[in-house]
């Protein structure tokens, strides 16, 4: 593989304007069996709750439904919004996957709430939302859980996570943009997937992943530092048409932002859109953190990304209006770097 290169797949079943959450996720399941056929390394879902534009509420549902109907691709969550559970039920679930499809499970951990802050008070009710601060303590116990090793003193060192007869465990990966994540993943010595396409702070993108693999302290799980990286890509037959269909995911993206979020909108929708000049500055700026071109420009941005964060382990993330355009921009990224 060119590069020697290894590409995985986030997908946040994006829901079409006018469309349902029943297409949407129908659509995410039909998208691993074609990219395992690609090439694709792994294939993680998102969490979200009470957001418009993505179906995808339960990454672990998903995750079962994708295993049953694939055969060698790694599934797993991208990710799992721990502030939200109890790390047992966390540890059982993605035990109970790993039982059934041995050695090709992820547990991607993330720290944001996937949701505003009213959901997230009625993801907690009747009790309250976790503070950030008990974050940390979550994963220690998800870890100690799937290990079966929660540190001696621990108040439910007695419990342990079923069902207990599995020969592997799920692979753990803390997710994030922040310093904070990549710093807990160095102490924890867990794998660190960075989220290049939030957009928020990336230019500190490589500095955040060199912090990550400077404090790293090998663990029971990983002995040497290990990084994804997740970029947004939209890859047509011609820069024209590539930046044409992307016009969805960009005012989807500010309608997100702005509260007026309702699905991805038609290539028409989004080009016909009047942008106001703050709109259009933003955008402008939202889509310079994408990858979007033909397949040659796409190679090129993405071993510049590979060499920006030094690391060959690169997610895509695809969102449009049109489904056949989401299939066909993997293959032709797929194609140009020789996926087997």
């Amino acid at each position: 593989m060119d590069a020697h290169l290894t590409l995985s797949v986030v997908d946040q079943s994006p829901m079409r304007e006018g469309g349902n959450s029943g297409d949407a996720l129908r659509e995410t399941i039909d998208l691993a069996v074609a990219v395992e056929r690609m090439g694709y390394r792994r294939y993680w879902v998102a969490e979200h709750h009470n957001l418009p534009n993505f179906a995808g509420t339960s990454p672990e549902m998903l995750i079962g439904q994708i295993a049953a109907r694939t055969n060698t691709i790694r599934v797993g969550s991208g990710g799992v919004m721990l502030s939200h559970y109890s790390a047992l039920k966390v540890a059982e679930n993605f035990r109970f996957l790993d039982s059934l499809y041995p050695d090709r499970i992820d547990l991607g951990i993330g720290r944001a709430p996937g949701s505003d802050q009213l959901t997230m008070s009625a993801l907690a009710y009747p009790a309250y939302p976790k503070g950030i601060e008990h974050f940390p303590r979550q994963v220690s116990d998800v870890v100690g859980y799937l290990s079966g090793s929660l540190q001696e003193g621990h108040p439910f060192a007695d419990v342990a996570a079923s069902p207990g007869e599995s020969t592997t465990v799920p692979q753990i990966w803390l997710l994030g943009s922040r310093y904070e994540s990549a710093y807990m993943a160095a102490q924890m010595g867990l794998s660190f997937a960075y989220a290049h396409f939030f957009g928020t702070g990336s230019q500190d993108g490589p500095d955040i992943v060199e912090g990550y693999r400077k404090n790293f302290q090998p663990s029971e799980y990983l002995a040497e530092p290990q990084v994804n990286v997740g970029v947004h890509v939209l890859c047509a037959d011609t820069e024209e048409e590539a930046l044409n269909i992307a016009a969805s995911r960009n005012l989807a993206r500010l309608f997100s932002v702005t509260g007026r979020a309702k699905g991805i909108p038609s290539v028409e929708d989004a080009r016909n859109y009047q942008y106001l000049a703050d709109e259009e500055i933003f955008v402008q700026q939202y889509a310079r953190n994408c990858v979007d071109g033909a397949p040659e420009q796409v190679k090129d941005k993405l071993l510049s990304i590979s060499e920006r964060y030094e690391t060959t382990d690169l997610s895509i993330v695809t969102i449009c209006h049109s489904y056949q355009d989401r299939v066909k921009s993997y293959e032709l990224v797929a194609d140009c770097f020789g996926l087997p």
